[in-house]
């Protein structure tokens, strides 16, 4: 054809595209041209069997044309399945997924070229199609809907850009996706479950450093867990699974703009927060639910994981002012669908969507609801749209746990309560936001102040709600060290909110420094049957076996973890400490071998350096030390590292070197006490650099001033006690050490090296050579703690 002449005509147009190839590129420039060879060697074996005329590449993208809307459905429909059966067998980071969008209208050839308002219309449908998906027009759904073997679900009614008329559009549920029947429900659009799409774990992972975080950062070592009885029975999965239960997957953004995902992050967190504070039901939590995809293909084995009966998935579509959510609650076991709606709201509404979803499940599952349970559903928190988007940006910037994610976080709350200074919740997020920082990196007068003004206006405005209630409490627990004020916060916000895992913690944890053991076992137990699948909970439960001196009962415990996460350092680290605390090292030595530790993995560094001092073996562990060891710009983790190595230094006698890091060490950790004289984190790290440095006053003044700090901390003070001791050994003072170790064997407490003092670590432990010819040190070695 001349390139001067053109020609009409109608055309069935398919624009595809490869998903996350231009920040793949970014990261890796030889993996993502790997993948565009081979996505487009893929595609073009398929076009010619459905008479698909390959008009152009745009980079990652195609543009075909079709003689028929069902010639291009079905070319679209073998695309996404030879993708599909292709992604099963390779690991996530090469995956080829596409987007696929189709349009019927009339077309101009000019040039070689295809134009008109069908190439447009189908260049806008696709980014709608989300990752391994197909977005069609209405004109092609009316073509083809009794031709080919699929469903539609019909999507929000769409504006696209530089179209005039918004469209109807509809996405084809594929006939490998397990099928849904229709409940005669009114406007039913029910979501996609596509096994391509599959959520980042490893971020959602990353979220649930918070609750590492409430313990570690009172510890000098490593992560200080609470006390307790057996947890073992929350960690098995339960052979009775409560039918009013469910759990709240992870809502999928079927947005155009990928930036709006945390808005559906949101709007199931809202759901979910409306759920738990049912008492009539068990809701699991999102620390759980936030690794699984959007949409599992395994719902009994994801319902058996979770402890659940019932699963709700959901996805939301928002555009402009306009939200489309859909949700589907489904019975685990048998892949019922008990009840499922539509819904298509302007923003300022959708309050009601949260509201309805949360009745109608828990009709659903004939949950009886209290007035008060009733009220908590139906609380609109605000009547801002600007706050309210805020809030969630910031709810899930809080989530993702990291230094910049909870600055984020704290800008987000600080819009949100701008925009409405009436916005409670938003205060109360701050006010939680402002102690988590006060603790991790900023103890200064400034920020305390501020977490304090945030608290308060959140009391003025609902001081009975659940969510201010535990924004005090982490004021009180962080900030003010007040654990008998956490505890009763704790116990009130648990009565009004009883599927929330992260008040059970709270409340384990100020039980624990109060000696309050029991009631602390009792909530982290419920905390682990609210969020059985989070790793950091197990973790913890496992150091309460430890803390117990109930070492058999963490080995299993840490047998369990590892069938899930096979290769986690710090579980590894936890069971080699099973080993040493008895003095089996050849059994700790076989475990402590496969682990990797990166800077911030306590457990596996504390039992990677403990097992070096006990073998008195320490040239391996430098060498894995000394780069987790070197200072960094930002924060002191490095400084337990450096610690840890400037010991092991001393042991493998290269006094040089070990006086140069504990210099460092000390230098560091100086500054930090001029600049936050009551942060406990550092202090235990400060006294050891002192005192093997030869500063004896100066470390017994610093330890001093932890004891004080820790005054009414019966869990944490130990720990400080023990270090007491091993600085007073070090300086030949056998008369006050003795003493102290004999009373700390038969104390419940964190260990200040791994586990709580032993009588086998006695006999192995290096720090405490300068005792072994006095007979009461003998005797310690021998007996058993009481």
């Amino acid at each position: 054809m001349s390139a001067d002449i053109e020609q009409r005509k109608l055309a069935a147009i398919m624009f595809t595209d490869m998903v996350g190839y231009s920040a793949l590129s970014q990261r890796d420039e030889n993996l993502a041209q790997e993948l565009l060879e081979e996505h487009r060697r893929l595609l073009r074996e398929i076009f010619p069997p459905f008479n698909g005329t390959e008009i152009k590449t745009i980079g990652d993208a195609f543009l075909v044309e079709f003689n028929s809307a069902l010639e291009a459905a079905q070319c679209a429909i073998e695309i996404q399945r030879a993708l599909a059966k292709r992604n099963a067998d390779v690991p996530p980071d090469r995956r080829i997924e596409v987007k696929i969008g189709i349009h019927i209208g009339d077309v101009v050839h000019r040039g070689g070229d295809v134009y008109g308002d069908g190439v447009n219309i189908a260049s806008r449908i696709e980014p709608l199609a989300g990752a391994g998906g197909i977005c069609v027009s209405m004109d092609v759904e009316r073509q083809i809907r009794n031709a080919v073997e699929t469903r539609f679900e019909k999507l929000a009614t769409t504006e696209l850009k530089n179209i005039s008329v918004p469209m109807e559009l509809f996405r084809i549920v594929l006939p490998w996706e397990k099928q849904l029947p229709r409940p005669e429900s009114k406007s039913l659009a029910l979501p996609p479950r596509a096994r391509t799409w599959i959520w980042a774990a490893a971020a959602a992972a990353a979220a649930l450093l918070l609750m590492i975080g409430i313990g570690w950062w009172w510890s000098t070592r490593k992560p200080l867990p609470e006390q307790g009885r057996s947890v073992s029975g929350a960690l098995n999965q339960p052979t009775n699974i409560p039918e009013k239960s469910i759990a709240v997957l992870p809502f999928e953004n079927l947005s155009s703009d990928k930036e709006n995902a945390y808005f559906a992050e949101g709007i199931q967190d809202e759901i979910l927060t409306r759920l738990s504070k049912i008492a009539a039901l068990k809701v699991i939590s999102r620390s759980s639910t936030q690794k699984y995809k959007s949409s599992p293909d395994n719902l009994r084995d994801v319902g058996k994981q979770l402890g659940v009966a019932n699963l709700l998935e959901g996805s939301v579509q928002k555009a402009a002012n306009a939200v489309h959510v859909n949700v589907q609650l489904i019975r685990a076991a048998t892949d019922d669908h008990l009840w499922a709606e539509s819904y298509d709201r302007k923003l300022d509404d959708i309050f009601g969507v949260e509201k309805e979803v949360a009745q109608n499940i828990a009709a659903s599952l004939n949950a009886k609801l209290s007035g008060a349970e009733e009220q908590a559903i139906a609380q609109k928190p605000t009547a801002n749209q600007t706050a309210y988007e805020a809030y969630l940006r910031g709810n899930t910037q809080f989530w993702e746990v990291n230094e910049q994610s909870l600055l984020a976080a704290e800008n987000s709350y600080r819009e949100a309560v701008k925009a409405d200074s009436q916005f409670a919740l938003a205060w109360a997020a701050l006010a939680r936001l402002h102690a988590v920082l006060f603790l991790i990196d900023d103890t200064t007068p400034t920020r305390r102040a501020a977490a304090e003004q945030a608290v308060n206006e959140a009391e003025r405005l609902q001081p009975q709600a659940a969510e201010t209630k535990v924004a005090r409490g982490y004021f009180a627990y962080l900030v003010q060290y007040d654990f008998k004020g956490t505890l009763d916060l704790m116990e009130q916000a648990h009565r009004t909110w009883p599927n929330n895992a992260e008040v059970l913690q709270l409340l384990a944890f100020a039980a624990g420094r109060l000696g309050e053991w029991n009631k602390a076992a009792d909530a982290l137990d419920q905390a682990l049957l609210l969020s059985p699948r989070d790793l950091v909970t197990r973790r913890w439960a496992i150091n309460n076996r430890l803390d117990s001196r109930d070492f058999m009962t963490a080995r299993r415990l840490s047998d369990e973890a590892l069938q899930i996460w096979p290769d986690d350092p710090n579980l590894l680290g936890l069971k080699a400490e099973t080993f040493q605390a008895i003095g089996q090292l050849d059994e700790a030595q076989a475990l402590v071998s496969r682990m990797k530790p990166r800077l911030k993995d306590y457990d596996a560094v504390s039992a990677l350096w403990y097992q070096a001092k006990l073998r008195r073996d320490p040239a391996p562990a430098i060498k894995i030390l000394e780069p987790l060891a070197r200072p960094t710009e930002s924060g002191f983790d490095w400084l337990f590292n450096a610690a840890e190595l400037a010991d092991l230094q001393a042991l493998a006698g290269d006094n040089a070197s070990s006086q140069a890091t504990f210099r460092q060490v000390r230098d560091r950790a100086s500054a930090l006490t001029r600049e936050q004289p009551d942060n406990q984190r550092y202090l235990g790290t400060f006294a050891q650099a002192l005192a093997h440095l030869g500063q004896r006053e100066q470390a017994l003044r610093v330890l001093d001033k932890t004891l004080e700090l820790r005054a009414g901390d019966l869990r944490n003070r130990p720990t400080s006690e023990e270090e007491g001791a091993r600085i007073l050994t070090l300086f030949g003072e056998k008369d006050q050490a003795i003493p102290i170790l004999q009373r700390l064997l038969q104390t419940r407490y964190s260990g200040w090296a791994t586990t709580p003092l032993t009588p086998a670590l006695l006999r192995l432990d290096p720090d405490f050579d300068p005792l072994r010819s006095d007979p009461r040190f003998q005797k310690l070695c021998e007996e058993k703690p009481k």
